[in-house]
């Protein structure tokens, strides 16, 4: 497709979330590379009046760089389909899956997919257990938040409480659990291709916002670095996941891999980030695909469901 058979194009940013800061800037270069590309792209900071705004200005299609709650959960997927909008990325029920980690691991558990084992903090009394059951260090989180934000290592169970209240501030459920030691990798999809890994070396051991976002000292490594074999495995293993979550267009998948080469997958990221930090252009890179480039064919992809 050329850029005027696009039409009119919303870019999608900003919104409700607490990744408003980083959705801003994955939509601004977003928005910069499809005007490079001569695309009628504009700008909409979403909010309540999102749909009131786009169909006053006339829009054919929404590339949707929102993150976290209203924007990658499904809400405004869903409120695109009944206005007959086209929109980039997963569906509604893709995108509601994936971003409920709990029951994305439900799936892949039942699928065979190997995943951390993890359980529901409801409150104090159930600290004890988490202990007992997944040892320490362990990782607690919210689990419905993307860019890592309320994620804590835990190391000692008095920090537990606090870490706790952290995640808790962002969803009212919070998971802890098991601490995989090994490679962080990060595995990109476009289309129905996986693009070449990336390998995360985060300072202190944790990939959360900071190390995400406003760190210098995290390290990238694209190529990965793993045997061909292995990074293979990787792969299919990140297609697997995309496909079993029914997710389209595009998405990352989070991995460990521990010291005996077992895969655990983390979550799936149906919304990744576009920022100048972010991983899904560092891959498309590495695969020979210019930031640009990768824009316009997440664009391409851009349909309802029904």
């Amino acid at each position: 497709m050329s850029a005027p058979d696009f039409g009119k194009v919303a870019v999608l940013m900003g919104g409700l979330s607490a990744e408003r800061e980083v959705s801003l800037k994955s939509g601004a270069a977003v928005l910069a590379a499809l005007k490079r590309k001569n695309v009628d792209a504009h700008g909409i900071d979403a909010g309540r009046e999102v749909l009131k705004v786009l169909e006053a200005g006339g829009f054919d299609r929404a590339f949707i760089v929102l993150h976290g709650p209203w924007g990658e959960d499904g809400v405004i997927q869903g409120a695109l389909e009944l206005v007959g909008l086209p929109y980039t990325g997963s569906g509604v029920l893709a995108s509601s899956l994936a971003m409920d980690k709990l029951r994305t691991r439900y799936v892949l558990q039942g699928a065979g997919i190997r995943t951390p084992e993890c359980m529901v903090l409801q409150g104090e009394d159930d600290f004890d257990e988490a202990v007992r059951r997944l040892g320490l260090p362990m990782a607690v989180k919210p689990n419905g938040q993307g860019s890592s934000l309320g994620l804590s290592k835990v190391e000692q169970a008095e920090a537990l409480k606090t870490a706790w209240e952290q995640a808790l501030a962002f969803d009212e459920i919070v998971l802890a659990e098991r601490w995989i030691a090994g490679r962080e990798l990060h595995a990109a999809i476009l289309g129905d291709r996986v693009l070449p890994p990336v390998r995360v070396e985060a300072p202190g051991g944790i990939y959360d916002y900071e190390a995400k976002y406003r760190s210098d000292s995290t390290r990238y490594h694209c190529p990965c670095g793993l045997e061909a074999e292995l990074e293979r495995r990787v792969q299919q293993r990140a297609l697997d996941t995309f496909r079993l979550l029914g997710c389209r267009g595009w998405g990352r998948v989070d991995m460990l891999l521990d010291e005996r080469d077992e895969i655990y997958v983390l979550e799936m990221n149906t919304l990744p980030g576009m920022t100048d930090h972010s991983l899904v252009p560092m891959a498309a890179r590495q695969a020979g695909i210019e930031f640009d480039e990768l824009v316009m064919r997440i664009l391409e992809s851009s349909r309802v469901t029904h």
